[in-house]
């Protein structure tokens, strides 16, 4: 598991000044950029290699709100691997209260074709060592 810290900002809200549900997404998203680049993922080497990263499914569960000023922690986990998709269990608190929690199911493509693309070795290797 690992931890993507962020403050909420006024363009993260909506007029109620809290979190606009979607942008749950963007701060899983940047999470879990985040917790790939342990496993050696640096998106620009991949585009070169012809693959690209996407999202299949996201089951998104919001619980309570994150407002203006927040300081807000997004723990990421790598849940399951397979040699072209893989998942994220992603969940944002505050303090020690759960406000959205998520799975997020990924897949590796080819960026020309938009078939499916087996994850590099070293990539795979990498993401396996940060299963679980």
């Amino acid at each position: 598991m690992q931890s993507y810290n962020l403050r909420i900002y006024y363009e993260d809200t909506d007029a109620q000044g809290v979190v606009y549900y979607a942008n749950y997404l963007k701060f899983f998203e940047r999470a879990r950029t985040e917790f790939l680049r342990k496993a050696g993922y640096q998106q620009r080497a991949l585009m070169e290699e012809g693959a690209i990263f996407v999202v299949r499914k996201v089951e998104i569960s919001l619980l309570r709100p994150a407002k203006l000023d927040d300081e807000i922690v997004i723990q990421s986990s790598l849940v399951k691997l397979g040699k072209v998709t893989f998942d994220f269990k992603q969940e944002a608190f505050k303090e020690k209260e759960l406000l959205c929690s998520g799975v997020v199911q990924c897949g590796c493509i080819d960026a020309d074709k938009f078939s499916p693309h087996v994850l590099p070795v070293e990539l795979y290797s990498g993401m396996k060592s940060l299963l679980g």
